[in-house]
């Protein structure tokens, strides 16, 4: 499928801003070609290697051109990403001005699994959510751009793979985004978008599903549609699309949205940077 070659956020007609979006489940920086390699290449889930780094570098040129990208499974920095931070190392390799992390899952020293935003835009405020669930460790980041009903919320989540779980998870979400606001949420469900606790999220906050039915899972032969874009109703959806690379175990999953005439958005410029979220130098 077609790859982006340049960024998107220009005006469209009537003054309207155009943003592109990407949601990508990195795995970690590991790629993975084979259900096989789940088992032959599990020592790379743990420890640092070689090409972690080179599918890092992969990774920030295919987000580079995007105006937004939210990331899932990205190393918050452990063992086996050699102590880095990941979303902070996307957003200087890719040139993002800004960048938000949030970490979520750690296993000693080895992991520390987390969600993270790229953007070239500067939001007012990050709110982290911890979702319900037996087992910890999943989470929302959810940065907001703009004040009152013309603002815009970013939902990035990572639900769990358990249906018990994850469907608490979801009834969370439609309980704590706000839907008098322009709304997005975007990430790897671990579901299809006919399942009925979706479907409950999706009317509880009026979002529609530009992104139905793209598969992106497993990267090698994808058959399964659960990474996913939602839009509110007041959103415009331009193009949306899955781009057929081999650097995760899921395909990243793009969609372009319009913005109503009365929101637009500021460039994030200035080099601030701190633990957690922050301004690429």
């Amino acid at each position: 499928m077609p790859q982006p070659t340049e960024p998107v956020s220009d005006q469209n007609r009537g003054g309207r801003q155009k943003l592109r979006l990407l949601s990508f489940n990195i795995q970690a920086g590991t790629s993975t070609a084979r259900y096989h390699h789940y088992v032959t290449h599990s020592w790379r889930q743990v420890l640092p290697h070689a090409k972690r780094t080179e599918n890092l570098n992969a990774i920030a040129e295919l987000v580079s051109p995007f105006d937004m990208v939210a990331l899932q499974e990205v190393d918050s920095g452990s063992l086996r990403s050699g102590y880095i931070n990941q979303s902070r190392y996307l957003a200087n390799h890719a040139g993002m001005p800004f960048w938000c992390h949030q970490s979520n899952r750690k296993v000693g020293t080895v992991a520390y699994a987390g969600n993270g935003f790229l953007s070239r835009f500067e939001p007012d405020a990050v709110v982290e959510h911890r979702l319900p669930g037996v087992i910890p460790g999943r989470g929302t980041l959810l940065v907001r751009f703009g004040d009152g009903f013309n603002g815009l919320d970013i939902a990035i989540v990572h639900l769990a793979l358990g249906k018990r779980a994850r469907a608490l998870q979801l009834q969370f979400l439609g309980r704590e985004l706000d839907s008098s606001r322009h709304l997005v949420v975007l990430g790897d469900f671990n579901t299809q978008l006919d399942t009925p606790h979706v479907m409950e999220l999706r009317d509880a906050l009026a979002l529609k599903a530009p992104t139905r039915g793209l598969a992106t899972y497993p990267s090698w032969q994808p058959q399964r549609a659960i990474d996913h874009v939602l839009i509110s109703e007041t959103l415009q959806a331009g193009t949306a699309e899955v781009l057929d690379v081999a650097l995760s175990d899921h395909c990243p999953v793009a969609l372009e949205i319009i913005l109503p005439k009365e929101l637009h958005l500021k460039e994030a410029l200035r080099p601030v940077i701190s633990v957690e979220s922050g301004r690429t130098p």
